[in-house]
């Protein structure tokens, strides 16, 4: 699940891959502001099959969240 994530937050936030790590801050380390943390969630919607509530959001600070929430699924 991580390469996933990974591979979209490269796509999205044009970053280094480099950069992205489960430990890498969404709007810190890899510099996205609320609209690519929306654009970044309906990619994740899309490619996964699945909805993640509103609520979620405020609780993805690092990448290693996202990776989380999603294999919890």
């Amino acid at each position: 699940m991580f390469e996933k994530v990974k591979k979209i937050l490269v796509d999205e936030l044009n970053v280094d891959e480099s950069l992205v790590t489960p430990n890498a801050t969404i709007k810190g380390d890899l510099g996205a502001d609320s609209i690519d943390i929306l654009q970044l969630l309906m990619t994740l919607e899309e490619e996964s099959g699945i909805t993640i509530p509103d609520e979620k959001l405020s609780t993805f600070q690092t990448v290693g969240d996202i990776v989380n929430y999603l294999e919890s699924l």
